[in-house]
């Protein structure tokens, strides 16, 4: 397609646009975490590390980050499991009301998160603390891999629909059983849609507040410290230069995930006989 140098101008100047509407936002956060006062106003007056260490001492942050960690890869490793299961069953095979599960399924996205998080919350209160299971960690997996489920079946059902079947058939027809052709065809097929579908489940469910308030019972995962302290002024500044670490914590996982795909790709042509480019 041949641009004329408008067209490129507007082009970069809408790209532009949409990064500072983006990123501006958090490069405030990430200047203000440095800031040496307690009061957040511009320009910034002294420059400070400090905040960074008031808040690696601070124990409730510290077991709130790593509650949500732990959250976040339980929920992850959940929908991962359940979400593949799901999408190999509704794209694969046939069968009554099919239809149906796939939109029962993708419900839960839909659904304002406070509805999900009052009816998550009956339900343990009135069902599961019944018989020995409280408010917790498990309760807040299960909070979260309600929506996380989701994004990695849409994720995985998106590429198979993508994948001819023929190549299952193919392996079934050489003699390969049920496990052979999942771990030598399918799964190198859906490498890359499920370590983004994981991705994005595990960025969902590290930030999620809204379920987790209902589920986590007194427990705190990092979201709801932020909250709680937010309302605190002395405790503004740390709460910006966690924001910054979470920040920069996110990066690895999406720069891995680049860094991945490539490779990743070439094997699935491989492994489909497709040559590659």
């Amino acid at each position: 397609m041949v641009e004329g140098p408008l067209t490129r101008w507007l082009l970069r100047a809408g790209t532009a646009f949409v990064l500072v509407f983006i990123y501006f936002p958090l490069v405030i956060i990430g200047l203000y975490a440095f800031n040496g006062s307690v009061v957040q106003s511009w320009p910034i007056q002294s420059w400070t590390l400090k905040w960074f260490g008031e808040a690696f001492r601070d124990e409730t942050l510290r077991d709130a980050f790593l509650l949500s960690i732990k959250a976040a890869v339980l929920a992850t490793f959940v929908a991962l499991l359940l979400g593949t299961v799901l999408s190999l069953a509704v794209a694969r095979y046939t069968f009554f009301g099919r239809q149906t599960v796939s939109f029962l399924v993708v419900l839960p996205i839909a659904l304002p998160g406070i509805v999900t998080g009052i009816a998550l919350n009956a339900t343990i209160d009135t069902v599961l603390e019944p018989v020995g299971i409280g408010f917790g960690l498990f309760t807040i997996v299960v909070g979260h891999a309600t929506f996380c489920i989701v994004v990695v079946y849409n994720n995985v059902i998106a590429r198979l629909r993508r994948t001819s079947a023929s190549f299952e058939e193919a392996s079934s027809d050489l003699g390969g059983d049920t496990w052979q052709t999942f771990r030598l065809i399918t799964l190198p097929a859906l490498r890359t849609a499920m370590l983004a579908g994981g991705l994005l489940a595990f960025g969902l469910s590290f930030d999620e507040i809204v379920v987790t308030i209902f589920t986590a019972g007194a427990d705190q995962t990092l979201p709801i410290w932020i909250y709680q302290n937010l309302a605190r002024p002395n405790q503004l500044p740390i709460i910006n230069a966690v924001a910054l670490i979470v920040i920069l914590i996110s990066l690895v996982p999406v720069w891995a995930a680049q860094k991945l795909a490539g490779s990743v790709e070439g094997d699935e042509a491989r492994t489909v006989g497709v040559a590659e480019p």
